[in-house]
């Protein structure tokens, strides 16, 4: 490709800033030292702005406000139904500003506009249902007739830092910003540092919302640097991360001296177990789009997909025809399926498990740069057949538009290779079995299975994964649970009963 044709393939929205910086009490600041660093967009990877680095100078004094507007500021204090009606507010702003963050995401992340706009969407979608969900919830009473009454008290912990990652930025953010908000809590968030477009605009949403100063603060900077000084904040009680297994075991580590509570949504090589009595059709579509939208950039991501032996052939030629067919583009155009990669230290990644998928599986479609894309972050959807479980492409997380196809023969075998890893995020089952299912869903190693189904999650059900794909769980009185203390209060109604000591003779 010409620099022309880059050029144009670059679509630049309006307005972009040229400079992003932190958001502490209610005022954009630079950071203390004023160092900053470069922000890339994707299909060029040319510098477009300069975000500011935070240290711990900058978290240390977005504590403190976060801390003083949790002491002192009207937000733990207001009543459930007025915190409700700022995070209503804050959800039909973000939904009458969804093309705008849509364009902003897409262009700072590579994703297709498409998937951009359904992301935006989600993100209002999770601040409505936090705001409906801190009013109607009903903490737990037990009575113990005319001797007892036993009753729950929630209260908001303190200052919750979030840590979020660069895929589906805007979305992931809101998923924690909205629970933390709701139970009164006041906040400081690290967005990733690939991605701090769309989380800049978080602040003059939350100002127009009628969101109180310091209740939510914000800090660029690398994650050795301002992540690292956040999850050692003696004054941060809460830490909420969404990122890499080896990243979380360094937070895991770094907050133990101050037994913070953790919530940690980490890495996933999720298997899609297809049996021989499956919809091949729906099987096909669905796997398809589980391990190539969002450019591959998904945690729940079916990257490993099991095959019975009776189909595996036929699924593997279909399967890999289909996948050459998905159209990679740029990401601004509205027929675009797979975008560009975030970053090119990430497309660095992705190419090696892809050269190195060549000496471990065979390779049935896509396996570099697609025609057409000499510059920029694009790589084709690319398939690997007859990889062994040992292989490392089945065994770690590429984390991009890259699946290994396996074959198996036996119920027993599929969950052996199921297993077989260390995480144990997802796992989607097909097969019209109806005991197999259950029975199958029932001994998989992951946190969320999906039987006959792609990955569509209901708001009230618990998000997290099991081995080295996280720890906790959050998602409806999950997260409430999280981001609260609960407090338990017991009342006597009758005679006082006692054991009696010290009344006898000596």
């Amino acid at each position: 490709m010409t620099d022309t044709a880059a050029a144009q393939g670059r679509h630049l929205p309006a307005d972009l800033p040229e400079q992003i910086q932190h958001y502490i009490d209610g005022s954009f600041v630079d950071s203390v030292d004023g160092d900053t660093f470069e922000v890339l967009d994707p299909v060029s990877n040319e510098t477009y702005l300069r975000a500011a680095a935070g240290k711990k100078a900058d978290v240390d004094a977005a504590v403190a406000a976060a801390r003083r507007a949790f002491t002192d500021g009207p937000w733990p204090r207001m009543l459930p139904r007025e915190r409700s009606r700022v995070l209503h507010k804050i959800a039909d702003i973000v939904e009458s500003r969804d093309t705008r963050l849509a364009e902003l995401e897409s262009f700072d992340s590579g994703l297709p506009i498409t998937q951009a706009l359904g992301q935006a969407r989600r993100a209002a979608e999770n601040f409505r249902f936090f705001a409906d969900l801190i009013v109607a919830q009903a903490d737990d009473t037990y009575k113990v007739p005319g001797r007892q009454v036993n009753y729950v008290n929630r209260k908001p912990i303190g200052v919750a830092g979030l840590i979020t990652p660069w895929n589906t930025p805007f979305m992931l953010e809101s998923w924690k910003l909205g629970p933390a908000l709701a139970t009164g809590n006041t906040v400081v968030l690290k967005p990733a540092e690939f991605t701090p477009l769309s989380a800049s605009l978080w602040a003059g949403i939350f100002e127009e919302a009628g969101l109180p100063p310091g209740v939510f603060n914000l800090v660029n900077g690398l994650g050795e640097d301002a992540g690292d000084a956040l999850v050692k904040h003696p004054d941060v009680p809460l830490i909420s991360f969404t990122g890499e297994s080896s990243t979380g075991e360094l937070i895991f580590g770094n907050a133990a001296p101050y037994l913070k509570g953790l919530s940690m949504e980490l890495g996933g090589k999720s298997p899609a177990v297809v049996f021989a009595d499956a919809d091949l059709d729906a099987a096909i579509d669905a796997t398809i789009f589980g391990v190539f939208s969002l450019n591959g950039e998904r945690c729940t991501a079916g990257s490993r997909i099991l095959v019975q032996r009776e189909v595996y052939d036929e699924f593997v030629e279909r399967y890999a025809a289909q996948a050459e067919r998905v159209v990679v583009g740029y990401p601004h155009e509205e027929r675009t399926e797979v975008g560009a990669l975030v970053h090119p230290e990430h497309y660095d990644k992705v190419m090696s498990y892809i050269e190195l998928g060549k000496t471990e599986g065979r390779l049935v479609a896509g396996g570099g740069r697609p025609d057409g894309f000499d510059t920029g972050n694009f790589v084709a959807p690319t398939v690997f057949a007859d990889v062994p479980p040992d292989a490392r492409i089945f065994q770690e997380e590429i984390f991009g538009p890259v699946v290994a196809i396996t074959p198996f023969d036996t119920e027993e075998e599929a969950l052996e290779l199921a297993n077989g890893v260390r995480y144990g995020l997802a796992a989607y089952i097909w097969t019209n079995d109806l005991k197999r299912a259950h029975n199958v869903a029932q001994a998989v190693e992951a946190g969320m299975v999906w039987l006959n189904s792609n990955n569509v999650r209901d708001l009230r059900t618990p998000f997290g994964g099991v081995k080295a794909s996280g720890l906790g769980h959050e998602g409806g009185y999950r997260s409430i649970d999280f981001y609260t203390d609960q407090q338990a209060v017991h009342i006597t109604l009758g005679a006082v009963h006692n054991p009696t000591f010290g009344k006898g003779d000596r």
